[in-house]
């Protein structure tokens, strides 16, 4: 049996949970998620409490459990305190600013590189080399905070470029001069 997968998961006040056609409706004020479930498991809610059952005992079934599991649990997380990931940004001149709801970084490129916030998706800037990235969809919010990293892979020999806050980054040696 799943260790994950047999976890109940209770649902808090003022999150709504349905299920229909195979794909499971979090909602919590105007804020919703939706999940399609894999036809290998059934999700039952009775009296504030969801629990996740497979039909079918071989390997993939037994997979599909715990993640039915884990991408529920998630959701109900996200409407109730919501995921952040934190960037760092490490080079001298890097920065970065928010301009409305568009996210500005200096990163040595010869131009400003802009991205927008989609939509459920918030970008604070604490600090001009600190970027959170919030929201109430944590694929949506790591995707996010790849795609920012992305624009300025850390460099393996100075360290400059954009990492995950507490992201170790094993530096190489350079080049030594011909004897």
């Amino acid at each position: 049996m799943s260790r994950i997968g047999k976890m109940p998961i209770e649902i808090p006040a003022g999150v709504d949970v349905t299920i229909a056609d195979d794909v499971v409706t979090v909602k919590k004020g105007n804020q919703s998620l939706t999940q399609s479930i894999s036809p290998l498991v059934s999700v039952s809610v009775n009296e504030g409490v969801l629990t996740v059952e497979r039909l079918k005992d071989d390997r993939f079934g037994r997979s599909m459990h715990g993640l039915t599991r884990s991408l529920i649990n998630n959701m109900i997380i996200g409407l109730e305190q919501g995921f952040s990931k934190n960037l760092e940004i490490t080079g001298v001149g890097y920065n970065a600013a928010k301009e409305g709801s568009t996210l500005v970084l200096n990163v040595g490129y010869s131009h400003q590189v802009r991205i927008d916030e989609p939509e459920g998706i918030t970008f604070d800037v604490p600090a001009n080399n600190k970027i959170t990235v919030r929201g109430y969809d944590k694929q949506l919010v790591g995707e996010m905070a790849a795609k920012i990293r992305a624009v300025r892979l850390p460099d393996a020999y100075k360290g400059k470029g954009i990492r995950y806050e507490g992201e170790i980054l094993r530096l190489k040696v350079g080049k030594t001069g011909a004897k």
